[in-house]
């Protein structure tokens, strides 16, 4: 089968390599849709050490092949595949933490994953789509199920005030998600063209960052700050915004991936407030089926949050076009021919 296949640090080209074959409890699948995200550029350019040689890809959807007969996809069947793979015996997964598993993989890092012609996937981790859900947008489920089990963390109430900071697509997802949760919805980013599909996708309020920001936040609570503020960047000096932002006895959700080893933060603030910090790692496969009910039911958009498709055979632009400053580029969706 062809495949982008990864030979060393910012070394990637198509090439033709072995059509995986399936073990018992496997579904292969022909894949049709992937989207690109940071993780697949940290990979590109060896910041995510991997075993060379390598298939990247972990947000895919495409057509069921094979599928054994206790899997709950047949042949022909659409489907997405959940690509946090995990042992089911460890502490973690005997606990429900499946997406902690020290066992686990993720394809596209520790196995081949999705930029090629045929990926195998236990039959546990592939999920049917209904026909309602476009091809083109279906690979971006794979990234609501992240933000949902980052929102389960956080139990946000009807009437709450939720700051979300940062407002690319993960940030947008959020917005949408808060919003559905009944609460009133603040979307932060310097991109007036992000604020403006904030408002769109449901936002209430959205502000340019910095001080200016805090500010109108308090004004817009009475004085008191949000409830909930959700940070997307991965930025200390946003989290640092954070913190000033949010309420006395407020939440802070991390969802931003910070990488800085060191920094300054105003942590007389997180003890006087009394904040409670969470952070959230991937997503669980029993958040699939609700991901796609949401979308589903028009309660999350996703065709707003794409910006450009490409043929599977342009991967090595469109990861390029993730290591460029560009607002107005959003979530990157891949065409296999």
């Amino acid at each position: 089968m062809k495949a982008m296949v990864l030979s060393a640090p910012n070394e990637l080209a198509l090439g033709e390599v072995a059509r995986p074959a399936i073990g018992e409890g496997q579904v292969l699948v022909r894949v049709t849709y992937s989207g690109i995200c940071g993780t697949d550029y940290k990979i590109y350019s060896g910041a995510i050490p991997v075993r060379y040689p390598r298939i990247m890809g972990h947000e895919m959807i495409g057509e069921v092949v094979e599928a054994g007969p206790d899997a709950n996809v047949r042949r022909g069947d659409r489907a997405i595949i959940d690509p946090e793979l995990y042992c089911g015996a460890c502490f973690h997964c005997r606990i429900g933490q499946t997406h902690l598993c020290p066992n686990g993989m993720l394809l596209g890092r520790d196995a081949n994953g999705g930029f090629a012609e045929y990926l195998v996937a236990p039959a546990s981790h592939v999920f049917p789509l209904p026909e309602s859900i476009d091809n083109q947008t279906a690979p971006l489920i794979q990234v609501l199920t992240t933000c949902l089990h980052a929102q389960r963390q956080i139990n946000i109430f009807p009437g709450e005030t939720v700051a979300v900071m940062g407002l690319g697509v993960t940030g947008q997802l959020h917005v949408q998600l808060a919003k559905a949760r009944g609460a009133t919805v603040i979307g932060i980013t310097r991109s007036a063209e992000k604020r403006e599909l904030a408002l769109r996708l449901g936002a209430d309020l959205a502000f340019p960052g910095g001080e200016e920001a805090i500010q109108k936040v308090r004004a817009a609570t009475d004085g008191r700050g949000a409830d909930v503020v959700i940070e997307c960047t991965g930025m200390l000096p946003v989290l640092s915004d954070a913190i000033h932002m949010a309420r006395s006895g407020g939440r802070l959700l991390l969802f931003g991936i910070i990488t800085a080893k060191q920094g300054e933060l105003p942590f007389y603030d997180l003890y006087f407030k009394e904040l409670a910090l969470i952070n959230a790692r991937v997503a669980k496969s029993e958040d699939y089926p609700n991901s796609i009910a949401l979308v589903q039911r028009g309660t999350v958009r996703l065709e707003p949050l794409v910006s450009h498709v490409m043929p599977l055979g342009q991967l090595k632009d469109a990861i390029g076009m993730l290591g460029s400053d560009n607002g107005q580029r959003m979530k990157i969706i891949l065409e296999h021919a």
